[in-house]
């Protein structure tokens, strides 16, 4: 067997890299899963693609117990090694695809505006390269695939994943997810937090209504409401070390029919976000007193849901290195930029709290294009050249770490 002799960042000539075919399979791949984009826990045709392909090329995956979802495995295990496991996400966004281009979505009303798509075919990518590389005896330790359904689905599909096994054997797990702030061909990293604690916000409030020409006599339900959508967060931001970042932003509020009725019930829905753990769990209680306080200032009852989302993601130091030395040793140090803590959430922090772990931000915008094509939104897109580039970040990082311990 082809001995991988180190761990040090271009000591190395790695194999597995990207071929002609292959390249423009997975493109195609890509477009395909961009054109039929499935909901959480709906991605049924998203799971039999994936499962025809690994079978196709002579593995045995094996679907999640919701029939949605699959992991599998590549080579074989060595004596006393754990496996490393690399994580892509399935699911699609309730949103309209806003772009003209021949792979726009074909289902109305829903989009891979995150960037799902690129995560999956990443991850197919680097199984059937590496279980080429198994073919040849060039890979040391087996590799787990996990393609996990409902990500976008609070508390996030990870956990019911964890909960099926999915972990089972795994000593440490990847990912990437797509920034279109970074170029096609690198990746961001940082160790530490890299993202955010995101949970979801429920809110009612009621009063006896009544004419708006006698406010005073009733509770004001639409004042109310506005003073607790503006107000709550600034109660909050004196409640908590500004350092903790607990933010509650509103997406939705809903009360009244008629410009002259005071109406009965109002309706808010939003999240909450935080950089860090401790805050992370103190913010059900803090967020529920700050809502009764200010609702009860005005006279309205208050109803509050709160849907736990998912932690922060916290990069293992060890393998963010990992994904340091696998960039560095395919495209060079040029190729990894130094990268924030995000207010967004992810669930491939519930992996985190089993086994070490690191994501990357994988680079998706065209260099020198100024254009602005944010997540969630429906005109958002990806210079499919980061295709290859993910995949070969992630064999590297597989031969990295499947190489024998001396």
């Amino acid at each position: 067997m082809n001995q991988l002799k180190s761990r040090e960042p271009g000591s190395v000539t790695l194999p597995g890299t990207l071929s002609e075919p292959l390249r423009a399979e997975l493109v195609a791949f890509r477009r395909d899963l961009h054109m039929h984009p499935e909901l959480g826990n709906q991605e049924f045709r998203t799971t039999a693609a994936l499962k025809a392909r690994l079978e196709a090329a002579g593995l045995a995956p094996k679907v999640l117990p919701g029939g949605t979802g699959l992991f599998c495995d590549v080579g074989s295990r060595a004596v006393g090694r754990s496996m490393l496991a690399i994580r892509a996400d399935l699911d699609a966004l309730p949103i309209p695809d806003a772009k003209t281009v021949a792979y726009r979505s074909t289902v109305a009303n829903r989009a891979h505006a995150c960037g799902h798509d690129v995560h999956t075919t990443t991850v197919l990518g680097a199984g059937l390269v590496l279980a080429d590389l198994d073919r040849q005896g060039l890979l040391p330790n087996a590799v787990r695939l996990i393609f996990q359904p409902a990500e976008e689905v609070l508390p996030g599909g990870a956990a019911d994943a964890v909960e099926a096994g999915i972990l089972d054997g795994v000593g440490r797990i990847i990912a990437v997810h797509c920034d279109p702030r970074v170029d096609a061909g690198k990746i961001g990293l940082r160790a530490g937090p890299i993202t955010s604690a995101c949970d979801r916000l429920e809110v009612t409030l009621d009063g006896p209504g009544g004419h708006t020409a006698r406010p005073h006599l009733t509770t004001d339900l639409v004042t109310a409401a506005a003073r607790v959508a503006t107000d709550v967060p600034a109660v909050l931001a004196r409640r908590v070390d500004a350092r903790s970042g607990l933010s509650v932003t509103w997406g939705r509020i809903e009360a009244g029919h008629a410009p002259n009725v005071i109406p009965q019930h109002a309706e808010l829905s939003g999240t909450v976000r935080c950089l860090d753990l401790p805050t992370w769990r103190e913010a059900p209680d803090l967020v529920h007193a700050a809502i009764d306080e200010v609702a009860t200032l005005h006279r309205a009852k208050s109803t509050v849901t709160y849907v736990r989302g998912v932690p922060p993601v916290v990069n293992d130091p060890a393998v963010a290195e990992l994904l340091r030395d696998a960039m560095e040793a395919r495209r060079g140090p040029y190729a990894i930029e130094d990268t924030e803590q995000s207010l967004g959430g992810e669930d491939f922090s519930w992996y985190l709290e089993h086994v070490p772990g690191a994501m990357a931000r994988l680079g998706v915008r065209t260099p020198g294009d100024t254009r602005v094509r944010d997540l969630h939104a429906g005109d958002f897109d990806v210079d499919e050249r980061c295709i290859e580039s993910g995949v070969e970040l992630f064999t590297a990082a597989a031969l990295l770490d499947a190489a024998p311990q001396h």
